[in-house]
């Protein structure tokens, strides 16, 4: 599934995909939540229309490239939004839509594309993959689905700081993670109690996150950095109790 932004040659080529949906009936109504300009919530109503056609190729490249038949989904806000850009999005994919309740599984995927970037960033800058030497397939795609995990554990933690703040700290870190940030970061003066929130705060504060009262909550850039140092150093923790133990 994809987004265009180009207005393709739709059925014979005589006409674009623009013109075939413009006859579509309005196919239902979908609500979602929304920030505006000024990063307050709100909510924008989509009217849904959606229609499987004959998509072509671009002029040039028609004598190499097939037609397909797709579905296009378009998703337009009904009114005029007083604080933010009018949410007008139009949607390709090959998937199977042939209800209203198909069409918004589609348009809440697609709503998912910022996390999905984050999680990219957090793969490729935080986790270094493009950076790797390795030589072959095999070995890349190991190390792939590996950093995989770890930047979903990285990404699940920044956003479980948001969504869950008063849950248990052994929802997301070790006994001996907790133990290290417990002697490795000072607690605040206010702190009162050991939440989740507590712990990923002090995660954040290992990766340069000021914790001010002022400052936002922490972002995955500060988190991956905290993380990483946490791992080495409670693997050192680890690594030495079983030297000195033997």
């Amino acid at each position: 599934m994809i987004r265009t932004c180009v207005d393709r040659l739709a059925g014979d080529g005589n006409h674009t995909i623009a013109d075939e949906m413009d006859e579509v009936a309005v196919k239902g109504l979908h609500r979602i939540n929304v920030r505006n300009n000024n990063g307050d919530p709100d909510e924008a109503i989509l009217v849904i229309r959606y229609r499987k056609l004959r998509v072509l190729p671009p002029i040039g490249k028609q004598k190499r490239y097939p037609a397909l038949t797709l579905t296009v989904i378009h998703a337009e806000e009904r009114g005029t939004p007083k604080n933010g850009k009018k949410i007008e999005w139009k949607l390709i994919t090959n998937l199977p839509v042939s209800s209203r309740t198909d069409a918004i599984e589609k348009l809440e995927w697609y709503a998912l594309r910022w996390k999905i970037e984050v999680f990219h960033k957090i793969l490729k800058s935080g986790c270094k993959a493009e950076e790797s030497k390795l030589r072959t397939a095999q070995r890349l795609t190991n190390l792939i689905s590996l950093l995989c995990i770890l930047s979903w554990r990285v990404f699940w933690m920044t956003m479980l700081n948001r969504s869950a703040p008063d849950a248990p700290p052994t929802l997301a870190l070790t006994a001996t993670e907790i133990g290290v940030l417990d002697r490795l970061v000072n607690d605040r003066p206010k702190a009162r109690r050991k939440t989740l929130s507590h712990y990923l705060i002090k995660v954040a504060r290992l990766g340069g996150y000021l914790a001010r009262a002022s400052d936002p909550p922490p972002g995955n850039t500060v988190m991956w950095r905290g993380l990483s140092r946490l791992t080495d150093i409670a693997l050192g923790v680890m690594v030495g109790g079983e030297s000195v133990g033997n």
